[in-house]
């Protein structure tokens, strides 16, 4: 066959596009690959000529608002085994499982484990432990640092820090909730190792060192949480109670000052053998839970009247036991009434009557704008997982009774958080904020990360009725002429008792509380303690709740050096005194008893002889206690 020299150029000119396609293919395979997946591919290689130690990163630091350490991190050591490097299995094992108290096979069978690279041994090994391996030179045997959280305080402020695993990630509490914040970057020790994974000697290693995370300031004031927490303990032994729980808060911005519920557990010691255990007392009731205010939250009925004038201080009420709404019968805590009162007495009295009145004259619509202006029905947005946001009904479902079971703090749930946060509006001037619990934010150079400012929601009531609820609150708990709540001190405050319903039904179970202010003209500080079934036999809140509300009051004028006014209040003759037995006797018999001791005292039934006392015979009392007889 003959090539013409136009079929040679053909076919000349084919194999060169040819060539140059397939060169085409070539360069454009070569820059995927150096390109487009360069970067992915060099980490691959990387991965498989190098092994590498985790650096654990230091997890930010928790403190108090007076920078004292709540939650802090320290250095430990994780221990590995490389078995491809280990010529003595059986002495590693034999040496490992003796220092780090393991199990020998285990240890063992770790040890000759080659299908990875590198077999954990133990995590968070102390320093002293660590020492003791690297002095054994072990070969194959490897260190490389963690970090272990470490609680200063113990069970102090279990549910508000929470916990973490044993990896340092947060499980519960701020530690769950700011664990991006607090957690840090991870560093790694890398060298290089042969296709089996065995360490090339004269070799390049490289360090890239871990990021610390970042710390976080709370408001709380570690020395009140001290003060609260030591008594909740002694209120917890002496009153048998299921569960209490306490709020102290700056009532002018909202700063959560202490914050606790009992029981509790030490944080260095979590009980994760016992779940349902665990899970319950983690959880922070303070923000959580709702329940029946009871007498507490007629501040709330009363500052709405006075808003809205529809009463005055001079509007006459009376008390006769009882009073029938929509054909139902509701009772006053005193089954003999109070008689004829005025808008002081019935708040002083804790009459209600005096507030199935107020909120009847309310109205519903008026008494629900005011309930959704204090907040109630939504979530106050603390800095704490699983708020509630509280329970209310749906105002079309609700008749005249609702609305004056309401008054009184009935047919209403709230959370200790909503409660203490809508009173403080009442109390301040009028103006509710935001609870806040987190201060700042910095990184581990000091630098501002995120700063929580003081956030003013909005008036809720003006600076003349706060200013009358306060004197009323004054008056409420200090009887002022007779005796001071704290001898000395200007107080304010307001007890509250209610029944807890079960399967839908009132049961013998209470729930005790108290809410106080100081100084009770401008408050400062605002106090709420909760006792959730007091088992002593006595559930009134003045009795189950105030006493310690006091001790709580007394720790912090203490610690603040907060000296008594200087005149009259500070030198009332306050005295401690022994409750006689009243029981079997006479009123008029009783009563004479209590008139020699300078107790005051609450008649509750139509009888003439005593049937129940609170507090029981032999109590040691002060002489301030209002008694309670039941006839």
């Amino acid at each position: 066959m003959k090539y013409t020299m136009h079929s040679l150029r053909k076919r000349i000119l084919t194999l060169i596009l040819t060539i140059s396609f397939i060169f085409c293919l070539l360069g454009l395979r070569l820059g995927i690959v150096q390109i487009i997946n360069g970067k992915n591919l060099q980490q691959k290689a990387e991965s498989q000529w190098t092994r590498n130690l985790p650096l654990v990163a230091e997890r930010g630091k928790i403190y108090d608002t007076t920078g004292s350490s709540l939650a802090v991190s320290y250095t430990t050591y994780n221990v590995y085994t490389r078995a491809r490097q280990i010529k003595d299995a059986v002495g590693v094992a034999k040496k490992l499982s003796e220092l780090l108290n393991l199990d020998y096979m285990t240890v063992y069978d770790k040890a000759i484990y080659n299908s990875v690279s590198e077999v954990l041994i133990a995590s968070q090994i102390e320093v002293d432990v660590a020492e003791k391996i690297l002095d054994c030179e072990l070969e194959g045997v490897f260190l490389s640092e963690n970090i272990k959280r470490y609680y200063p305080y113990g069970d102090l402020l279990t549910q508000i820090l929470g916990f973490t695993t044993i990896d340092n990630q947060g499980q519960a509490g701020i530690e769950l909730f700011y664990d991006n914040y607090l957690k840090g970057v991870n560093g790694y020790s890398l060298v290089q190792s042969d296709l089996r994974g065995v360490e090339l000697d004269n070799t390049l290693r490289s360090y890239i060192p871990s990021i610390p995370g970042n710390n976080i300031t709370l408001t709380i004031d570690s020395k009140i949480q001290l003060i609260v927490e030591r008594t909740l303990e002694k209120l917890m032994v002496e009153q048998k109670a299921k569960a209490v729980s306490c709020i102290v808060m700056n009532p002018n911005n909202g700063e959560v000052l202490a914050m606790s519920n009992k029981p509790s557990f030490d944080l260095n010691d979590v009980p994760r053998n016992d779940i349902s255990y665990l899970m319950e007392t983690v959880k922070n009731k303070c923000v959580i839970d709702v329940y029946e205010p009871g007498s507490t939250f007629k501040i709330l009925t009363m500052a709405s009247t006075l808003e809205n004038k529809t009463a005055s201080l001079n509007t006459g009420f009376y008390c006769g036991g009882s009073c029938v709404v929509d054909g139902e019968k509701i009772k006053c805590w005193k089954s003999v009434g109070h008689g004829s009162q005025d808008l002081t007495d019935g708040l002083c009295n804790s009459c209600n009557c005096v507030f199935v009145d107020l909120a009847l004259r309310l109205g519903l619509d008026k008494f629900y704008d005011c309930l959704k202006n204090y907040g109630f029905g939504e979530m106050t947005n603390i800095e704490v997982s699983g708020e509630s946001g509280g329970i209310l009904m749906n105002k079309n479902n609700v008749k005249n009774v609702d609305l004056a079971r309401m008054g009184f703090g009935q047919a209403v749930a709230v959370t200790p958080i909503q409660l203490i946060s809508a009173i403080s509006a009442v109390v301040n001037g009028g103006t509710l904020y935001k609870p806040q619990i987190i201060k700042n934010i910095k990184d581990f150079n000091g630098n501002v990360v995120y700063d929580f400012p003081t956030t003013p929601k909005r008036r809720v009531v003006s600076k003349e009725t706060s200013d009358i609820i306060n004197m009323m609150l004054e008056e409420t708990v200090s009887k002022p002429g007779k005796y001071t709540f704290v001898p000395g001190y200007e107080i304010g405050g307001k007890t509250g008792t209610t029944q807890k319903y079960e399967n839908g039904k009132i049961s013998g179970k209470y729930i005790s509380s108290f809410i106080g202010t100081y100084p009770a003209s401008k408050p400062e500080y605002i106090v709420l303690v909760i006792v959730d079934e007091p088992g002593s036999g006595q559930y009134y809140g003045s009795i189950v709740a105030s006493p310690y509300a006091k001790e709580i009051f007394s720790g912090i004028f203490e610690y603040k050096n907060i000296q008594p006014l200087h005149g009259e209040q500070a030198n009332i003759n306050v005295k401690e005194v022994e409750m006689p037995n009243l029981v079997g006797l006479s009123l008029s018999e009783a009563v004479i008893k209590l008139n020699e001791l300078a107790l005051q005292y609450e008649i509750m039934g139509e009888g003439g002889i005593i049937k129940e006392q609170l507090p029981p015979a032999g109590t040691k009392i002060l002489n301030t206690t209002t008694i309670i007889l039941t006839t």
